[in-house]
C-alpha cells in the first residue's frame, strides 16, 4: 500500500489514520513513515514550511512510496500547483465555504482546460522519464480535500460535495466551533454540523475526514460517519511521550 492506492482506500471508506506534520524536517517524514500511519499532511498553513523544505519532505515521501498531502495556506491555483508538482498526492484546502470555491479547487487541482498546468519535468511527473499520457493518467491519484470550517460551508455542503474534482470533506472542528461561538469542540451545535456534513458526503460518495486529539475522540465521533482521522500532530505526540516518561520516572 503506497501513494497510488491512497485515493482508492480513502473513497472506499477504509479506516485511515494520519497526523499533521508541523516541523519542516525531512527526517520526521522518514521516521513517521515507519509508524503505521496511512498518510501525512504537511501543515503549510500554520507551520513554517518554505518551498525548499516542502520540496525535501515531499521528495522523501516519493522515495519511500509513502503518501503525503499538503494543507496549503490558500486555495489558489498557484499554491495547488506548487505542492502537486513537488510530489504531493493531494491537497487539503482551508476555508472552503461555498460551492463556487469547491468547483474552482476541483478544476485547479486537475488537468484540463482552465485547470492544472502541465509540466513533464517535475518530481510528480518523474523528472521527464514518463510519457505525457502516463503523466496525465496519474492525475487519477490526486486527492482534493475541502476543509469545512465555517457555518456557510455547512449550509452549502451539498454544492461543495457535488463539485467535480472534490474527493473528501474535512471538518475543522476547532475553527468551526469558534465560528459557532464556542470555546471547545464538544457542543451540540458542532455535532449537528458534523451530522449534516457527513450525510451529504455519504450521499455524494465522498470521503469524510476530521481532526481529533486522540483515539478516544475518534471512537466517540465515528457515529458521525468519519472514516479518516488526522490525529493531533507530531508536536502533540512528542510532548505526550516526553511527559509520560518524566511522570514514570519522577512519579
Amino acid at each position: 500500500m503506497g501513494i497510488a492506492d491512497l485515493k482508492t482506500r480513502l473513497l472506499a471508506g477504509e479506516k485511515l489514520v494520519s497526523t499533521f506534520v508541523k516541523t519542516p524536517a525531512l527526517e520526521l517524514v522518514e521516521i513517521l513513515a515507519k509508524s503505521g500511519l496511512d498518510y501525512l499532511i504537511l501543515d503549510a498553513e500554520h507551520a513554517p514550511f518554505d518551498r525548499a523544505r516542502l520540496d525535501g519532505c515531499l521528495a522523501i515521501g516519493r522515495a519511500l512510496d509513502f503518501p503525503i498531502l499538503v494543507r496549503v495556506p490558500a486555495g489558489t491555483p498557484a499554491e495547488l500547483l506548487k505542492v502537486l508538482d513537488a510530489g504531493a498526492v493531494g491537497v487539503v484546502v482551508p476555508h472552503v465555504d461555498s460551492g463556487e470555491k469547491a468547483r474552482m479547487l476541483g478544476k485547479a487541482a486537475h488537468f484540463g482546460q482552465g485547470g492544472r498546468g502541465y509540466a513533464g519535468s517535475t518530481r510528480w511527473a518523474g523528472f521527464a522519464t514518463r510519457t505525457m499520457p502516463e503523466v496525465i493518467a496519474q492525475d487519477a491519484q490526486t486527492i482534493v480535500m475541502a476543509q469545512i470550517e465555517e457555518p456557510e460551508g455547512v449550509e452549502e455542503i451539498e454544492e461543495i460535495v457535488g463539485a467535480e474534482g472534490i474527493d473528501a470533506v474535512f471538518i475543522g472542528p476547532a475553527d468551526l466551533s469558534l465560528c459557532l461561538g464556542k470555546t471547545d469542540i464538544n457542543s451540540p451545535e458542532l455535532a449537528d454540523a458534523m451530522t449534516k456534513v457527513g450525510q451529504a458526503a455519504k450521499a455524494a460518495g465522498k470521503a469524510y475526514v476530521t481532526w481529533v486529539p486522540n483515539g478516544a475522540k475518534a471512537a466517540e465521533w465515528e457515529k458521525f460517519g468519519f472514516t479518516s482521522y488526522v490525529v493531533g500532530s507530531e508536536h502533540a505526540w512528542m510532548l505526550q511521550g516526553a511527559k509520560t516518561v518524566v511522570a514514570d520516572i519522577k512519579g
